[in-house]
């Protein structure tokens, strides 16, 4: 096995992502190249503020793994890397990619995953404007064949919130699944009183409703009409902390903020066996990071629809998308390794 190259790339976002650490303009990371069997797989190392090590660290954390790994094996690899998820995310990808590509088989059955999987159902995410445009958003979605849509809440006052998820139920009618999310906006009386007031429109869980710290609080919210999902918790506490507290009904899992597809399935696992959903999501990654987690999902036995559906964040990608998102599903791809083509000789990728 030989690291053959690492390079930092930086994607425009098409707009602003708003995050529980600020907006960003742009997704910045490492692309890793490694080479086994003489197939040559790509892992991408994205920092997401918030929910990994900053970029400086994940940087060093590569270089530091890279060397390790060229020098005494990939388990010493793996050991620079236990502080530092984005970094590892990418080294455990690009192996698991090349030696996925080495065996000749698609990626989530490289992972584990037992049947064929040709589409993973996805939602789609409708932003934190106000109620007629929100709306206007969801019905959008529901047009373009979403069945599940994900309404960004907490950035208003709680009597807004549920005014806008209101006319979201209104615009898409009844037989669509709707979730919120807050990312950590709520206090304990807050998230209450939006919960209950949720349940009126049928939403099926609010993902992080309480400070990602606040796995006492986050279990005290369960057993009502509406689930309590984690995301930023299993970041902060890990998925242990998390299911050890009995702090969610739902399992957010980003690859790319766990440590890699290896840790996601494991997590999602864990989840699986104490009757806790687990929903794969992307942290906003670029082609590579968003394929591998797609990948996770098709991995799994069941899986309810997962946060997938985020190329058109980017005004462009560093390789051309082999997993398109049509009617609410997104494609796995059959191809060996990720499916997506690895760059050539003369670079890792654009951006």
């Amino acid at each position: 096995m030989t690291a053959t190259g690492l390079e930092p790339f930086s994607l425009p976002l098409s707009d602003p992502l708003e995050t529980a650490a600020g907006t960003i303009d742009a997704r910045e990371g490492f692309l890793v190249r490694i080479e086994v069997a003489g197939e040559v797989g790509v892992g991408e190392a994205a920092p997401l503020p918030g929910w990994t090590e900053p970029l400086d660290a994940c940087r060093t954390a590569l270089e530091r793994a890279l060397e390790a790994g060229h020098r005494e094996g990939w388990e010493a690899a793996f050991e620079e890397l236990a502080l530092a998820p984005a970094a590892r995310h990418g080294v455990s990808l690009a192996l698991a990619d090349a030696r996925s590509r080495a065996a000749g088989v698609p990626l989530y059955r490289h992972l584990g995953g037992d049947r064929p999987v040709e589409y993973v159902p996805v939602n789609a995410t409708v932003g934190d404007g106000p109620a007629v445009e929100t709306a206007a958003a969801a019905r959008r979605a529901v047009d373009a064949g979403f069945g599940c849509l994900k309404v960004k809440v907490g950035a208003r006052k709680v009597a807004e919130d549920v005014e806008r998820v209101r006319a979201v139920r209104e615009a898409v009618g009844e037989g669509i699944e709707l979730r919120a999310d807050t990312n950590g906006a709520w206090r304990r009386t807050q998230a209450r009183r939006a919960l209950s007031a949720f349940a009126e429109y049928d939403v099926a869980y609010v993902e992080q409703p309480l400070p990602a710290d606040d796995l006492r609080g986050l279990h005290a919210l369960r057993g009502g009409p509406v689930d309590v999902a984690v995301d930023e918790s299993i970041a902060k506490a890990g998925i242990e902390a998390v299911l050890a507290a009995e702090a969610a009904d739902v399992a957010v899992i980003k690859p790319a903020s766990v440590g890699g597809p290896d840790l996601a399935r494991e997590a999602a696992g864990q989840a699986l066996s104490t009757g806790v959903a687990p929903v794969v999501t992307t942290a906003v990654d670029a082609v590579y990071g968003r394929t591998a987690a797609v990948h996770v999902a098709a991995s799994l036995p069941r899986v309810p629809a997962c946060g997938l559906a985020t190329a058109d964040r980017f005004a462009g990608d560093l390789a051309p998308d082999p997993a398109p998102v049509r009617d609410g599903e997104i494609k796995v791809p059959q191809r060996p390794g990720t499916g997506v083509e690895p760059p050539g000789d003369g670079g890792l990728g654009g951006g």
